[in-house]
This record gives structure tokens, C-alpha cells and sequence, in this order.
């Protein structure tokens, strides 16, 4: 396993071989990589704030943070919706491992970060040495299909929850960002039967740990246990009164679960 000592820890951008421009935080100075995947519309900072906090200076293991393309800092060009867009992003998370110089690496995965690395661990499996997802579905059922619909409308969101995404995409972009993302979320459900990658699931060779919080509520019940059944060596992990973004209110147990999961041999 390659682990590059340039890289220096804090914000950084690049150019992929394809042209897209890449924004990323690192962070901890371990041979141990793990890249970070953050949800719908997120950024490194914007979601994964407490654990490049905790990961910062770590002896063993180096994180990296980010903003997958047309996201955040990740911009131009805007962000494209093809039907087998976490696909597209898998693909780009491994070209930009693979340009910084780690041709092994783990991958923490939050919600559409977590679809798009099982995606990575079941067809990149020499790359992905562990999986970590929490907030993710392999597929998408009607009842996710409503989750969406109650939180389309981000007139409706309370103001503590809209700020983080207005300061990143400003006011009027915003609202058409997450309108655009919301219709493909609806366009994988309609016209690919809501397939995403659970076909796949059984490809999945490297250790995973699946974190649930049993009060998620933008995700259908069912996916914690189909993805502990059909990922081969996949273990799960509640937390009774955890939500979607459980990662932020139990950061240190959250931070304390997954650096151990990482660190075993």
C-alpha cells in the first residue's frame, strides 16, 4: 500500500485526468488511508466537520475529505445528473486516490457518500480495503421516495438546517441544486426500478461496518438489515436514538466506533 508523504494536511484542489477540478480536505499522517464521502449536496467541511477535527494529526491514519463534483468547492462545471450518477462519482473518487498516491484505501460513506462507496467496494475491490456507511440505502423504495418529497421544499426547512447550504451555494442556487438532485433521486426510482447498487451487494469482498440510527427519517426502515444480510462480512451497528446525521450528535462515539474499525489489522 502506497502512502504518499507530500500530502499535506488542510484544503487542497486538483485536476483530475478528465478535467474536473476536485476540492479536498486531509487530514491525520498514518500510512492508513480512508477517503470520507459526504451526502446529497454536501461538502468535506459542511459534513464531515468533527471527524477531520478528530482525524487531524493522527499517527496512523490519514483521511481525506471530498467534495464530490458539481458540489461545493468542486464547481465549475456544475453538477450533471445521469441516471448512473454515483456510478460517475465512483469512479472519479478512485482516479483522485489514485492521484494522490494511494492505490489501497478504506472509505466512510454518509448517505448518497455511503451509495456511491459500496458502489466503489463491489467494483473496485482490490482498491477498498474496509467500508463504513451510515444513511444509506442500495436501492430506493417508495417509502424513501416520500422521505424526499417531505423535504423538497426547502422554503420549508428551518433556517439552522438551510444556512450551511445557502452559505455554500448561495440563495438562489440553492433551491435549484437540491430541486435538480431530488428530481434524480425520483428519476432512478421511476426508470431504473429503484436499482442502484444492490445487485451488487454480494461483490463486496472488504470488511464493513454498517451504522444505523434507528431514528433516520429519511430512510426507509428496511435498509439496515438487507445491507448486514447481503454485504458477505458486513456487521451493524445501532444507535437507538440516532437520526440521519447521527455522526454529528454521537461524534465521539461515532469518531471512536469507526477509527477502531479502521486501525484493526
Amino acid at each position: 500500500m502506497s502512502s504518499p508523504s507530500g500530502l499535506i494536511e488542510g484544503p487542497n484542489t486538483l485536476t483530475l485526468s478528465q478535467g474536473q477540478k476536485i476540492h479536498y480536505e486531509a487530514r491525520g499522517q498514518g500510512s492508513k488511508a480512508a477517503l470520507l464521502m459526504p451526502g446529497a449536496l454536501g461538502t468535506a467541511s459542511s459534513d464531515f466537520a468533527p471527524q477531520l477535527q478528530h482525524f487531524s494529526g493522527h499517527p496512523q491514519l490519514r483521511v481525506i475529505a471530498w467534495d464530490p463534483p458539481g458540489y461545493g468547492a468542486s464547481r465549475p462545471p456544475a453538477r450533471t445528473w445521469p441516471l448512473d450518477f454515483f456510478d460517475r462519482d465512483a469512479k472519479l473518487a478512485i482516479d483522485l486516490m489514485d492521484q494522490l498516491g494511494f492505490d489501497q484505501f478504506s472509505v466512510l460513506g454518509w448517505s448518497d457518500g455511503g451509495i456511491t462507496g459500496m458502489v466503489m467496494a463491489a467494483e473496485y475491490t482490490e482498491q477498498i480495503e474496509k467500508l463504513v456507511v451510515w444513511g444509506a440505502n442500495a436501492f430506493i423504495s417508495a417509502q424513501d421516495v416520500q422521505h424526499i418529497t417531505n423535504v423538497s421544499d426547502v422554503s420549508q426547512w428551518s433556517e439552522r438546517m438551510r444556512r450551511p447550504m445557502e452559505e455554500t451555494y448561495g440563495v438562489d442556487y440553492f433551491p435549484i441544486i437540491w430541486k435538480e438532485w431530488c428530481q434524480a433521486y425520483r428519476a432512478v426510482f421511476e426508470k431504473n426500478q429503484g436499482e442502484i447498487c444492490r445487485q451488487r451487494l454480494a461483490q463486496i469482498q472488504c470488511p464493513t461496518l454498517i451504522v444505523h440510527g434507528d431514528k433516520d427519517a429519511m430512510l426507509d426502515t428496511i435498509h439496515p438489515d438487507i445491507l448486514q444480510r447481503e454485504i458477505p462480512n458486513a456487521r451493524l451497528e445501532r444507535f437507538p436514538d440516532g437520526k440521519h446525521n447521527l455522526h454529528f450528535k454521537y461524534q465521539k462515539e461515532f469518531n471512536q466506533m469507526t477509527e477502531e474499525f479502521l486501525s484493526a489489522n
